[in-house]
């Protein structure tokens, strides 16, 4: 009994591992993309967004699917001890990833200027092509990857993230400032210089994405040339394996992308879709070009760059679900599923919902600390939208949990579904209520809405499962809102005291950090079982009960 509890919350340390890393990682880049930002400026951010969205979709068409589908293939075979399997399922998939990669890089590379032409943002053209070679690194990485996560050790990834990561923000920062200045130079013969000096400075900051995949690709590259030598004796230990030629394994893996890659793309596409939707309502009613631009440059450099680092907790928690359902399902261990997916829902929510009402609360003094950007806009943004990081936090996850118990084609028929009725609704709201950019906001908050409510009934169909609400989202909510008032309180009061802005928003976060927690723990939102399924949990129960917050 006691080893099975600990497989069933080890999965939640090694996804809180990579959880912590992916928000480090999005740290990392809110901090580099702010300097990026007084760079490149809200024009810049245009068409930094615009090529980034182009790439992310190739990015997940050519091998995004591909680590979720080898953590689950590799899940399953270490289940079964079959590691002579492993191995050949790598090699086959690292041979179908560098295909895919390459294809979309060609793409990407000869497509760049008729893509960008489409979506009315032509000078993000050369923000594009530095993203090309990307894609073929990435593919490759992501199989290393995906392989570490099936065998149950998130730590590569994690660590790989990170340091892909630092690597990309030291040159995005640094090719940006000195691609801006040529494109200056550029720009004044053409008699377009601010123009020019975004786009080409935009083209700097995608610099910092290629360097940064190929040094994470070196190091799980290295990685695995370690691993591989354990990996090898457990083969040789094998007597016998399963036998499957490669093009059995092909088909395996299509079979097993193609639910997947359907339903993250649709889940992803919303992105292009909203941008292509807007910026041609907006000009048929009449918006200035530049405020069109100004408008989605602060919404894709600003609004959601914030909105991301949270969800970088359901990403990740997300990943480790995948290949621990699977391992539970091939056992058929249907107990041991729900739990996963109680504890592991839970886990997010009383995260996200948090960081719901703190960016609600502190919208201004963020942006302000962040972005030296004070304006009401961006600060509406961010209350208007701040509820969709508790949607897409639990519809991300709810997308891994059903990959989890083999139902993939649930996900791409619900984003299906949510698409198009988040694109009835976008272009409803802007025709009639003329919201331009709020129009988007809310549009993407409708849409994570409706992924929620429509896993929520599938998971319930196929796992006969139901998540506990008083625990999961009630106390949670009950303890932010309290959390919210003590964060507004004391950052108005002090700044009335003494206007430091900075000083003061970094304060009310850490105050809040700490009346959410106690607030949390004196409703009883937590027990101490789970609070010891937390990376550190024994540290944090003693605290606990030393406080007298949790019952001996």
């Amino acid at each position: 009994m006691e080893k099975k509890k600990n497989r069933g919350s080890s999965f939640l340390v090694q996804g809180s591992i990579l959880a912590i890393a992916s928000i480090a990682s999005r740290i990392i880049g809110l901090i580099y993309r702010v300097p990026m930002q007084h760079i490149i400026g809200d024009q810049g951010n245009d068409y930094y967004s615009t090529a980034f969205e182009v790439y992310n979709i190739m990015l997940l068409i050519s091998s995004y699917s591909l680590p979720t589908a080898v953590s689950k293939f590799v899940s399953e075979c270490r289940a079964k001890g079959d590691y002579k399997l492993i191995h050949k399922v790598f090699r086959v998939a690292m041979g179908l990833s560098l295909t895919s990669g390459i294809v979309a890089s060609c793409i990407i590379y000869f497509g760049a200027g008729y893509i960008t032409a489409a979506l009315k943002t032509p000078l993000a053209v050369y923000a594009l092509l530095v993203l090309a070679p990307a894609l073929v690194i990435l593919s490759a990485m992501g199989v290393v990857r995906g392989l570490f996560q099936g065998m149950g050790s998130m730590v590569p990834t994690a660590l790989s993230q990170i340091i892909e990561q630092v690597v990309n923000a030291v040159i995005s920062v640094l090719a940006a400032y000195l691609l801006y200045q040529r494109g200056m130079k550029i720009g004044a013969v053409l008699g377009r210089k601010q123009e020019y000096a975004s786009a080409y400075g935009a083209a700097g900051g995608t610099m910092g994405t290629t360097s940064g995949a190929l040094v994470g690709f070196l190091f799980v590259l290295f990685l695995f040339m370690i691993f591989r030598h354990a990996l090898v004796k457990l083969e040789k230990k094998q007597k016998r394996g399963t036998a499957m030629s490669v093009g059995t394994l092909v088909m395996v893996l299509i079979a097993t992308i193609v639910p997947v890659l359907l339903s993250t793309t649709i889940y992803n596409i919303s992105g292009i879709i909203d941008q292509f939707i807007f910026k041609n309502m907006a000009t048929y009613q009449n918006y200035d070009a530049k405020q069109i631009g100004v408008w989605w440059g602060v919404f894709s450099g600003k609004y959601k760059v914030l909105i991301n680092v949270p969800l970088a907790i359901a990403s990740a928690m997300a990943a480790s679900t995948v290949p621990t359902l699977t391992g539970a399902f091939v056992s058929k261990d249907y107990k041991m599923a729900r739990m996963k997916t109680y504890q592991v829902t839970k886990f997010v929510m009383i995260i996200a919902i948090p960081c719901v009402v703190g960016i609600g609360v502190l919208a201004s003094p963020i942006m302000q600390l962040l972005f030296r950007d004070g304006t009401k806009l961006t600060a509406n943004m961010l209350m208007a939208g701040c509820i969709s990081v508790a949607f897409y936090s639990l519809s991300t996850l709810s997308n891994g949990i059903l990959q989890g118990i083999n139902r993939m084609g649930e996900p791409v028929k619900n984003a299906i579904i949510a698409l198009i009725l988040h694109v009835i609704f976008l272009v409803g709201i802007m025709y009639f209520l003329h919201l331009h950019i709020y129009a988007v906001i809310y549009a993407n908050a409708f849409y994570a809405f409706l992924m929620c409510i429509f896993n929520a009934r599938s998971i319930r169909r196929y796992l006969h499962y139901r998540q506990e609400v008083l625990k999961t989202f009630i106390i949670p909510s009950i303890a932010s809102i309290i959390m919210g008032a003590c964060v507004y309180g004391s950052y108005t009061g002090l700044m009335i005291v003494y206007p430091i802005n900075s000083l003061w928003t970094v304060v009310a976060i850490v105050i809040g950090v700490a009346v959410y927690a106690v607030a949390l723990l004196l409703l009883r939102g937590l027990t101490p079982d789970e609070i010891l399924a937390f990376p550190k949990g024994a540290s944090i129960l003693r605290l606990a009960k030393k406080l007298h917050l949790v019952k001996e």
